[in-house]
């Protein structure tokens, strides 16, 4: 037998320490594929053993177990999104068989120990959802997941039990919301969130506020939780702001949903107006938070100010600007 089979050998029946089947599975993968294997094989390799999604399995791969076998124990290797069997050239035929058969008993052991309760972590509440009830959790959710913000027309969204049934959640509407199937997978069986109280802060507005109270005829764009109107003291022709409809103070109270909406926003006037003049060559985008950092309206908003070849004498540094003797370096 060759060292490289020793070595193998000896990792498998003596050194694995497992808290999962993982690193077995991985194993297998890589000495049944010639060494090598991309993230997405080994997680549809787990993926046989747990019917989940492959992008869990994939987080699993490059955060978990391939983190285990590469940095910390040396066996494999990794090159942007593919791993390698070190030393996988100088196995024999009979020897790569040998080490799958130990693998899976090593797989079939654990699960001996543990038995189905190590797949608990991924398994949802089961039972019906009506179509009607369905559809109404999506349209009081806007048809966006309630936690991350993605758009149905983005990732499909699934009805969630807030409190879960094997917890005692029933069916009534005030028990569901609206999450994506990666949120939804994320949250435990036993994790009771209720993430509609974020839907809810979107509706609020504040009394003297102007961008709370902004003429609709100024919005050139909108979507479900921001805006954009054309500054009232532009810097540069087109200038414009990207606001989030709920009243808040600044960039970093936001939810990432409304982080999500203005950069969608963001994206979508930076190509309205580059196709409406061909003189822009570039872009300064950025926000304002708290007066000493020249914030005038304590309602968030981010700027969009085109620029054009010449507009400065000296553009070099751009936004370090705002403390004029740090621009230049």
């Amino acid at each position: 037998m060759s060292k490289q089979f020793d070595d193998l050998s000896n990792f498998i029946l003596n050194e694995m320490r497992m808290s999962h089947i993982y690193q077995p599975v991985m194993l297998i993968e890589l000495l049944g594929r010639q060494g090598s294997a991309s993230t997405t094989e080994i997680a549809k390799s787990l993926l046989g053993h747990d019917v989940s999604q492959v992008e869990y399995y994939e987080h699993i791969t490059k955060n978990m177990v391939g983190k285990v076998l590469t940095q910390s124990r040396g066996i494999t290797s990794k090159d942007k999104n593919e791993y390698s069997l070190n030393g996988f050239d100088g196995l024999s035929e009979s020897e790569i068989s040998e080490l799958i058969n130990l693998c899976h008993s090593k797989i079939e052991e654990f699960l001996d120990k543990r038995g189905d309760k190590v797949w608990n972590h991924r398994r949802k509440s089961s039972g019906y959802i009506s179509g009607t009830l369905r559809y109404e959790i999506l349209k009081r959710a806007k048809f966006r997941c309630e936690l991350c913000g993605i758009s149905a027309d983005q990732k499909a969204l699934e009805v969630d039990h807030i409190v879960p049934r094997n917890s005692g959640g029933g069916d009534e509407q005030s028990n569901l919301q609206a999450l994506c199937y990666s949120c939804n997978a994320m949250k435990r069986d036993r994790d009771d969130t209720d993430f509609r109280e974020i839907n809810k802060s979107y509706e609020h507005r504040e009394n003297g506020c102007i961008f709370c109270e902004i003429p609709q005829e100024r919005v050139v764009a909108e979507n479900e939780l921001a805006y954009a109107i054309l500054d009232a003291f532009p810097v540069t022709e087109q200038h414009t702001l990207i606001i989030p409809k709920r009243h808040v103070s600044d960039y970093f109270e936001l939810h990432q949903p409304e982080r999500n909406a203005m950069q969608r926003l963001l994206e979508e006037r930076r190509q309205v107006i580059m196709d409406s003049d061909n003189t822009i060559t570039g872009f300064n985008v950025g926000n304002n938070v708290g007066e000493d950092a020249g914030q005038t309206v304590m309602h968030c908003h981010t700027h969009l100010i085109p620029r054009r070849k010449g507009d400065v004498e000296e553009p070099r540094g751009g936004v370090r600007g705002v403390i004029a003797h740090k621009q230049k370096y």
